[in-house]
């Protein structure tokens, strides 16, 4: 295998198959050597504007040809790449500009509306965008005119590639921090265990501010494959990705439960020469059995794999499911720990559980986060020592995963820690509850939350997306709950709605849907 760092692979296709597609977007291709020259090109330009070797390097744009130069260009300079969420609020990108310390950001002309609302509170450099601003700016036509050579910068596997913010408990986001040692571990993991080469053509289908994204890039790259881009917009509707796939020949996925969901009900697969798909990736959140039965009736010819892991540490563990028609466990086990990694069961007293009995997930990878950017109070909440041997102990990652491992040694999912409430003294899992509702044969999707009630407890509510055809009732919905779940754990009120709120990465966003239909005094 190539180089101890994540972007090493580039070099080395650009010099042995030059013409082959690194990325596709919409028609368009750049080849690995274009790649290599680009990206070269970039990083003697984030130099000579004074990067210094890791500092931090914002990419704020949306899907195109140029987010593969940004991202390799940020590295080959030594920096460390921070993915910025295109959609965010500028409140929202000026405190990560500032939490990180930022001070070259790679964009597009198409930001140049939003940059603009930085000037003044922004005090560095701009790259990739040619229109005029009150920045500080190095256009690509600029950029183009730069000498193509690799520039000599010294990095270790040790140094940090990337910054990946996500949404923190206390309300700002927080960024994880991710060497290139844990990178590469992710990306060889994922080319091996899909069996990449590079005839396949791996779809971006999550945003880069979403761990998927690491997998769609670098695990792509280390087998000289394609990269396809699948721009925003086509994202957004299930049947413009569909006719992508299917367009593009598009030959692994990796992606959410709601966005293969969503294909299946919505993306007129009939019509489509999906043929040419061969493995299918998903993660993020628990897959309901019954609409994944469906879809692999649907795409009998390919290879599914349940894959969980916290952005913290991705693809921790990974369940292959069996071949249709063959039966499969329910609900979908996460599996087994992955390469190189190590998983402990633990109680609420940091005591290891047994075969059987709940508790919250611990993680020790290859792939682990190297902690939390600025936040020395989480890092120390997060990690779980265990003595080892001498001075060294073993450290664990808390996930706040509540498992179990079953006699047959799979891991089952059970909830987040996080998300147990007590009502009038019981436990309650909220992901219990969710998974109740969704079993009605008319409901697409539930979300259940608390709210404060009189007797100084938590009252348990839901909100559940229902088949466009649907005749059901509440009634018979609460009804269908009682008969999955203890009476305490039965929503006391429920409620339909058209479509849920989403995060950036296509997660229902439970704490919109409180904002819009129930108020601030929910959970």
């Amino acid at each position: 295998m190539f180089d101890f760092l994540i972007h090493s692979p580039v070099t080395h296709y650009a010099r042995t198959t030059p013409d082959h597609a690194a990325f596709s977007c919409s028609g368009a291709e750049l080849s690995y050597a274009e790649l290599d020259r680009a990206s070269n090109q970039l990083a003697q330009a984030l130099l000579a504007n004074g990067l210094k070797q890791g500092d931090r390097i914002g990419i704020y744009m949306h899907k195109s040809l140029e987010l593969g130069v940004a991202i390799y260009g940020a590295l080959k300079a030594g920096g460390i790449f921070v993915p910025l969420d295109p959609f965010m609020p500028t409140e929202r990108l000026q405190f990560i500009l500032d939490d990180c310390d930022i001070r070259h950001v790679v964009s597009a002309d198409a930001m140049a509306p939003k940059l603009a609302e930085l000037s003044g509170s922004y005090p560095g450099w701009v790259y990739g965008v040619d229109v005029e601003l009150e920045l500080q700016t190095a256009g690509w036509r600029q950029i183009r005119e730069l000498p193509d050579a690799q520039p000599d910068v010294w990095i270790v596997d040790q140094d940090l590639a990337y910054i990946m913010y996500t949404s923190g408990s206390t309300g700002q986001p927080k960024g994880m921090m991710h060497s290139h040692h844990g990178s590469i571990s992710y990306a060889r993991w994922g080319a091996q265990h899909v069996g990449l080469t590079a005839a396949d053509r791996v779809a971006s289908h999550a945003p880069l501010h979403f761990d998927l994204s690491i997998f769609d890039f670098f695990s792509t790259s280390q087998s000289g494959a394609t990269v396809v881009l699948v721009p925003e917009p086509v994202t957004k509707f299930a049947a413009s990705w569909t006719e992508y796939i299917e367009k593009e020949r598009i030959s692994v996925v990796f992606t959410v439960p709601f966005t293969l969901i969503d294909m299946m009900q919505r993306g007129a697969m009939e019509k489509r020469d999906l043929s040419s798909l061969r493995w299918v990736l998903f993660g993020g959140e628990p897959f309901p059995p019954k609409h994944l039965r469906a879809l692999m009736e649907q795409l009998p010819d390919v290879r599914w794999t349940n894959v969980y892991g916290p952005a913290e540490a991705p693809s921790c563990t990974v369940y292959d499911l069996p071949p249709f028609p063959e039966p499969f466990p329910e609900p979908v086990p996460i599996g087994t720990v992955s390469v190189n990694s190590h998983d402990l069961i633990i109680d609420e007293d940091d005591q290891d559980c047994g075969v059987g009995e709940e508790g919250e997930l611990c993680i020790r990878s290859s792939t682990l986060t190297r902690g939390y950017w600025n936040r020395p109070d989480l890092n120390k909440r997060v990690y779980l020592y265990r003595e080892s041997f001498g001075p060294f102990p073993d450290v664990w990652f808390r996930t706040g995963d509540l498992v179990v491992r079953h006699e047959d040694g799979l891991l089952r999912f059970l909830g987040r820690k996080d998300r147990m409430v007590k009502t009038r003294g019981h436990r309650v899992e909220l992901d219990e509850v969710e998974a109740a509702l969704a079993t009605h044969a008319d409901v697409l999707e539930a979300a259940a939350f608390v709210v404060p009630d009189d007797m100084g407890s938590k009252s348990i509510l839901a909100a559940v997306k229902l088949r466009e055809t649907s005749s059901a009732a509440v009634g018979d919905l609460l009804q269908h709950a009682r008969t999955k779940l203890p009476g305490y754990a039965v929503p006391q009120n429920l409620f339909a709605v058209r479509e849920f709120p989403r995060t950036s990465s296509g997660k229902i966003d439970r704490k919109e849907i409180i904002n819009r239909y129930v108020g601030s005094g929910a959970a």
